[in-house]
Parts: C-alpha cells; structure tokens; sequence
C-alpha cells in the first residue's frame, strides 16, 4: 500500500520558511539534516504538532548544476506569484485558524467564506506560495 509522507514547496529561504511555519502557523520541525556529501544540502520538514502524518519539505530552489541560473530565476518568480504550490488544510474551526493567522501575522487574502463545501480561505507564505485553509462540512 502507497502512503504519501512528505509534499515540497519552494522557499527562497529555508531559515525563514522554517520561522513562518513554526512560529506562525504552529507546526514543529519533522526533521532537519544537512548532508555535507552533497554541497550542505538541507533536508528540512515540518507538519502539524504531534502528528506523524504527512510532511512539508521546505526545499530551497537550487542553483547549478541542478539548475542553470535562468531556470532558477523562473522557479523563484513563479513561486512569488503563487503558482508553484497547491496545498489545501483543513480544520475543524476556519474562524479560528483564521483569528491565530491573523494575530500570527500570517497574510491572508481572504476573509474566511462559506461555500457548498465549508468555510474556506486563504494564505501566502514569505515566498509568495498560496495555501487554502477548510472547515468541511458533512458531505452527503
């Protein structure tokens, strides 16, 4: 059986993107390597306290020879706009996790909304990645 255990966003810095994840939206360090055999790479993760479960690995955008220059321009833009993560949460309360992001200081762009589904709204991290927030309703 197949069981997801990490997804990756692109940072444009892992100490900062550890701080507002940490600090702001209250998950803890999973792990945090540095592999000196391979140019210092960091393998950093973090997720929701106590849990197990699934993890985020913070990957800072590489530059050559994974990258040529360009490319990792291209990637850093894209993920500025946006465009580069498709992350959806959920929660039992929206409002909330709304109120502590706010107070955290987390940018939200959008006020919690109810829809069909539940109450939904959305968030950036310091790279520019947006994320979805969702109390689900029952379905059915």
């Amino acid at each position: 059986m197949l069981t997801l255990s990490t997804t990756q966003i692109w940072v444009r810095d892992q100490d900062e993107a550890v701080a507002f994840w940490t600090d702001k939206v209250g998950f803890e360090i999973k792990e945090d390597v540095t592999v000196a055999e391979l140019g210092n790479f960091r393998w950093v993760t973090v997720g929701p306290k106590g849990s197990p479960g699934t993890a985020i690995v913070l990957m800072a955008v590489p530059g050559p020879p994974v990258m040529d220059d360009a490319t990792k321009a291209q990637v850093e833009d894209i993920s500025a706009k946006g465009f580069a993560t498709a992350l959806f949460f959920t929660v039992d309360d929206a409002m909330a996790a709304y109120d502590s992001m706010v107070t955290n200081g987390v940018e939200v762009t959008d006020k919690p909304t109810e829809q069909v589904y539940g109450i939904d709204f959305g968030f950036r991290d310091p790279t520019g990645n947006q994320y979805r927030v969702a109390q689900r309703f029952a379905m059915g």
